[in-house]
């Protein structure tokens, strides 16, 4: 298993490409550093947004929502939700679904200007809305049927202290509405919102988004874009297939510089803490494994670096992505991840950390 790097910089694990498990020493289920500087997130964010929030879309008004000019309507919209859609089959993801104006729906925009060679201020224009699709795109929802599948390997609520996780064999969905949420792309109270009566039951009738295929294709360079908290996936011929929202490191903790390759992907790794190696959390004092599982401190994937101890990884908070820092590593939504796991599984590819 690897160590950390002399200076102790990284705060982030790595995994054995044999076993799949990173070599613990990310703390990001700890508290996430300092809040990032970025406006408020697309998740339901705020006490203050909780108190004057408008009601939220019915499915109804996301099919029928149109732009007309102008900036995005504050706070939640069917507007902002159908955007979000939108941008996630452009392959440029929009991190949550929630409907919600914020700074990952506006970098999401910008990284849609940047590929397309326009000017990019990441702020809602005609042309951009055209290219997208906009008033002629597919339906933005769709109909799912929840299955037993679905709710047979629902976990019961998890611990967060590590001591206790341990003593766990799996990490899963605490709930059926958080699973179809990942699964879907969807912020999970906005998954309960566009359902409000459902019961999450098998043979239950649920809207979902539908934010299109995953991408394909091989991603040969990946440049980590620090000043946007964006990472954009590239193929060989320089063309950007993809591009995900990303917590990076804090001054504290920062994120690699440089350049580094990818050595491997590791599938539902499991996690071990070291608090010789990192920070202690409570009172664990002792080397821990903790299971794998969509829960777990590095989420569904980790994609490991040539840098000893860093990686790119998920998260199981999918909603925080743009209020805190990590430890040093890159992360992503566990379905960005996945996706982009996939297109370098067969790849050595180069990670450029671009300040």
């Amino acid at each position: 298993m690897a160590q950390p790097d002399a200076g102790g910089a990284s705060a982030e694990g790595m995994p054995d490409p044999q076993a799949a498990q990173p070599d613990a020493t990310t703390g990001d289920t700890e508290p996430d550093g300092t809040s990032a500087s970025d406006p408020a997130s697309d998740d339901v964010a705020s006490g203050q947004q909780q108190a004057s929030r408008p009601l939220p879309p019915t499915p109804d008004q996301i099919e029928a929502a149109r732009y007309d000019g102008g900036p995005l309507p504050e706070k939640q919209s069917a507007l902002t939700a159908r955007l979000q859609i939108l941008l996630d089959r452009a392959g440029v993801s929009p991190g949550v679904i929630d409907g919600w104006k914020g700074g990952m729906s506006e970098s999401a925009i910008h990284a849609f200007e940047v590929r397309l060679g326009l000017p990019a201020d990441g702020v809602l224009d005609m042309e951009v809305w055209q290219l997208l699709g906009g008033d002629s795109a597919m339906p933005m929802l769709q109909s799912y049927t929840i299955t037993d599948a679905d709710v047979a390997d629902i976990s019961a609520p998890l611990p967060s202290d590590y001591g206790e996780m341990a003593q766990l064999d799996h990490l899963g969905y605490t709930s059926v509405a958080e699973k179809l949420a990942e699964r879907f792309h969807m912020d999970e109270e906005f998954l309960e919102q566009l359902n409000p009566d459902a019961a999450f039951v098998p043979g239950e009738t649920l809207t979902v988004a539908n934010p299109g295929a995953d991408q394909q294709g091989t991603v040969t360079r990946i440049e980590v874009r620090k000043q946007t908290s964006r990472l954009a996936a590239f193929d060989a011929t320089g063309r950007m297939i993809a591009n995900y929202p990303v917590t990076i490191g804090s001054s504290d903790t920062p994120s690699p510089s440089g350049v580094v390759e990818v050595e491997a992907v590791a599938w539902d790794p499991t996690y071990s803490y070291d608090p010789s190696k990192n920070f202690q959390q409570g009172d664990n004092d002792e080397f821990l494994t903790i299971p794998p599982g969509p829960n777990g401190p590095v989420g569904s994937v980790w994609i490991d670096l040539s840098k000893p101890t860093y990686g790119l990884h998920g998260t199981p908070n999918p909603s925080s992505l743009f209020k805190n820092n990590s430890h040093g590593c890159v992360r992503l939504t566990n379905w960005d991840v996945t996706e982009l796991g996939r297109m370098v599984e067969r790849s050595r590819a180069v990670v450029e950390f671009v300040e």
